[in-house]
């Protein structure tokens, strides 16, 4: 045995060869995972061997011993969240579990000079910051320090690379499509043998030979689809075996794989007897539940990605002598000026130089209204300018940005997340020892207790394995999931995380956002005529056909409502826009004509105090009216309040909105809690005091500044019609104009709780009335196969109730409807 009885690398896993042994290397394939053993240990990191779980198919941690083989960090070095600090993303290759991210974390804090080493296990993303050290980094040097500090991580085997969204959504689609494929190749499989499998059933005086046939038939088409199909749960039990632990994959595949065995045994010698149905379309209902969850982890997975997107876009650069230059954000020097042209994004925070504008800042406040922005106006990066160019003097980029310290709160609420258990995993951790330890002492007691041959004890603790196999309990969740998403499907709801329903289920309190969320999201012109809200104020047909010939020459939201209210109506020629104020027409016969803010059209300043989005029309000398806008509330919002109060919830909505249009609304839903002009830290920091009172949390947002709060919540929601940051972030996705759907999410989250643990339940039960039989000797192969496929068949049935019901708790109107 080589290496003194070490087969495999005491660091990297792998097969120690002859070759390594000769090199006087004992528990070591080579030199570099030496080295990296003895850092390890001498660091006291060597927690991170008995914790570590070892994937197969994640490359080897196997050092570089080529130093051209690491990448050059220096262009990809930006200022931290600090003055002095710096800061680099990368993506780290060869991250298998948790005990990784320990070790990664620990090994940079402890390098002089770092102040943040966080490691995101769902995205793979090193987020590093650090204060360079005058005594140990050269100035001269672009990377401030960066290769110091990384070098022990790349000493022990990792591989760090500039950080590639693209390339991690690569990765994400190849296990998808991997999947897919093998869900499709047992699906076929399964369906041609069931085939073969009636036909022996029911085939009457079938004779021998054709019965042998049929299943030599069986065994041709279900043993490659077995091979095929069982991979990713075969990788998953070696991987947990390899740790010292179980997982529910390890008796799952000792089943699959003992029931083809046997079924190939009984086929072989005559027997008349085969379960190749039973493993092939176990695998294919597991596959499908394994899927479904990828495409949930693939989508949380794109949060942070979508966010930093927004910020990533080129920049224009003034320079002194006034030529232009295009450059990345975060290579932009404070106090630099950067020109924002119409209809492109802000890439930097910063404080407006020249210049008047409008700003979309919705994705950031989740206010509707654009905000006129002007000199010394502060903008950030995120916004959309709407108007006019605009000179903005650069205050802040990169990690100081407040669309980095967004994308900082939904990683860290991304992690806290993650630590959730699924009811599935939980159960599993006790259940799959004591499978293997019942049929271990089958076959001790018959064979060394009893004196039965081997062979016979053999096969009756096969029977126990067989008929304690995880069919009923591994299809428990999974079939209720894949009933429940279809059922929310067809509802207008996606569902998008595995454990979205059990988090549905236990929240007792619901946030909402208001923009987009219990609003349209659209501005809407309001009635108007002297009985309309602002009085003598009010417009008339003629003021709003005017008011839209002048609007259809301007893309502001406010303009475009107003022409939307008008359909048809031309768009009058000359039409003068003055960014930030307004429009002007000198084409009228009564005078110059002037559609634009109160102070643009010389007239009173909020005259009611009621406050709102606003537009005023001059003509001439005459009396300016007013055209006043709402952003609608959704027709069922008050009965979906009323709803969740009477399901015993507590409501609030929280908004980046004026306080007198945020009370507005909440009287409309019949909200009594109410907070106005939160911040995204505002709506996490109020979560995060929710949570402290112990209450579980479901945030209903839909803007780019409900992103942290929707990932901090314990279950989350957003509208179809949300940026697609909200969309990624939240676990449920609803359609419509309506908020009835999430009353139907909840009320299938209930009923598929039950259900569940009604499985539960009903396999455990299966099990304590069989397993007695089973270690009796009382229960061949045959019976167990027959009564593990009848227990599956039963949590499959009871599963389909969900399909055959109507979710309840619906408003009675939309129950009608």
């Amino acid at each position: 045995m080589p290496s003194e009885g070490w087969t495999h690398c005491r660091h990297c896993g792998e097969p120690i060869t002859d070759d390594c042994c000769a090199a006087g290397r004992p528990g070591f394939c080579c030199v570099g995972c030496e080295g990296a053993f003895k850092l390890v240990n001498g660091l006291g990191l060597d927690r991170y061997y008995e914790r570590r779980c070892l994937d197969p198919e994640t490359r080897a941690l196997k050092p570089d011993t080529d130093p051209d083989a690491i990448p050059d960090y220096t262009p990809h070095v930006s200022e931290g969240a600090q003055p002095g600090e710096a800061a680099v993303h990368l993506l780290v290759e060869g991250l298998h579990c948790a005990a990784c991210v320990w070790l990664i974390e620990r090994l940079l804090t402890l390098q002089p000079g770092v102040t943040h080493a966080r490691v995101n296990m769902t995205t793979r993303r090193l987020t590093l910051r650090w204060m360079p050290q005058d005594d140990r980094d050269d100035p001269a040097t672009e990377d401030r320090g960066a290769r110091r500090i990384l070098d022990p991580v790349l000493a022990v085997g990792y591989r760090l690379v500039p950080y590639d969204p693209a390339a991690l959504g690569r990765d994400t689609d190849r296990t998808e499509k991997a999947l897919l494929r093998a869900m499709a190749v047992t699906g076929f499989a399964a369906g041609n043998v069931m085939l073969f499998s009636v036909s022996v059933w029911f085939g009457g005086d079938m004779g021998a030979v054709t019965r042998d046939l049929m299943h030599w038939l069986s065994a041709l088409i279900a043993l490659p689809a077995i091979a095929y199909g069982i991979r990713p749960f075969a990788r998953s039990a070696v991987t947990a075996l390899r740790a010292g632990r179980a997982n529910m994959d390890v008796p799952i595949t000792l089943a699959v794989l003992l029931a083809a065995g046997m079924s190939l045994w009984e086929t072989a010698r005559g027997g008349p007897h085969a379960y190749f149905d039973a493993a092939v379309m176990l695998l294919f209902f597991l596959l499908i539940g394994r899927y479904l969850d990828s495409r949930a982890r693939g989508r949380a997975r794109s949060a942070a990605e979508h966010l930093l997107a927004l910020g990533s876009r080129s920049v224009t650069v003034i320079e002194p002598d006034g030529s232009a230059r295009a450059s990345r954000p975060e290579r932009v020097a404070v106090g630099a000026t950067v020109l924002v042209t119409p209809g492109e994004r802000v890439g930097v925070d910063g404080t407006v130089a020249s210049g008047v504008s409008d700003l979309d800042t919705s994705l950031i406040t989740g206010e509707s209204a654009p905000r006129r922005t002007g000199p010394g106006t502060r903008v950030f990066a995120g916004t959309l300018n709407l108007s006019a160019a605009l000179r903005v003097t650069v205050d802040a980029v990169g990690e100081r940005t407040l669309l980095a310290e967004i994308v900082r709160m939904m990683e860290a609420a991304e992690q806290g997340r993650a630590r959730y258990v699924a009811l599935a995993d939980r159960v599993a951790r006790l259940y799959a020892p004591v499978v293997h330890v019942l049929a271990l002492g089958a076959f001790l007691g018959w064979w060394l207790g009893a004196g039965l041959p081997w062979q016979d004890a053999l096969l009756i603790a096969a029977a126990v394995l067989i008929i304690t196999c995880p069919c009923a309990l591994a299809l428990a969740v999974p079939v209720v999931q894949v009933i429940a998403s279809g059922r929310l499907l067809r509802a207008g709801l996606f569902l998008k995380s595995a454990t979205a329903l059990e988090r549905l289920r236990e929240a007792d309190t619901v946030v909402f956002d208001k923009t987009g969320t219990l609003t349209q999201g659209r501005l809407e012109l309001c009635p108007g005529g002297p009985d309309a809200p602002g009085g003598g104020w009010g417009w008339t047909p003629d003021d709003l056909r005017l008011a839209a010939g002048l609007a259809a020459n301007s893309r502001h939201p406010l303009a475009r409502a107003i022409a939307a209210a008008a359909p048809g109506t031309p768009a009058l020629p000359g039409v003068v826009e003055h960014p930030g104020a307004g429009l002007a027409w000198d084409g009228d016969s009564a005078g110059p004509v002037r559609l634009g803010s109160a102070a643009f059209c010389d007239a009173p300043a909020d005259p009611d105090g009621e406050g709102g989005p606003e537009l005023w029309l001059r003509r001439g000398p005459g009396t300016p009216v007013r055209f006043r806008f709402t952003d609608t509330v959704r027709t069922d919002a008050a009965a979906v309040v009323s709803a969740l109060k009477a399901r015993g919830m507590a409501v609030e909505l929280l908004s980046g909105d004026r306080p007198a249009t945020v009370a507005a609304v909440a009287r409309a839903a019949g909200l009594d809690t109410w907070r106005a002009g939160q911040t995204p830290a505002d709506k996490v920091a109020r979560l995060a005091a929710l949570r402290d009172q112990g209450r579980r949390v479901l945030m209903v947002g839909d803007g780019l500044n409900d992103a942290p709060a929707l990932a901090a919540a314990h279950v989350s929601a957003s509208p179809s019609s949300a940026v697609d940051v909200s969309q990624t972030a939240a676990d449920v996705v609803f359609q419509g104009e309506r908020l009835a759907p999430l009353l139907g999410a909840l009320a299938v989250a209930d009923r598929a709780d039950r259900l569940v643990k009604q499985n539960f339940a009903l396999a455990f039960s299966y099990n304590a009335i069989t397993i007695p039989l089973a270690l009796a000797g009382q229960v061949t192969p045959l019976i167990a196969a027959v009564a593990m496929s009848t227990s599956s068949l039963v949590v499959i049935g009871n599963a389909m109730r969900l399909s055959r019901r109507e979710p309840v708790g619906l408003p009675a109107q939309e129950q009608a409807a």
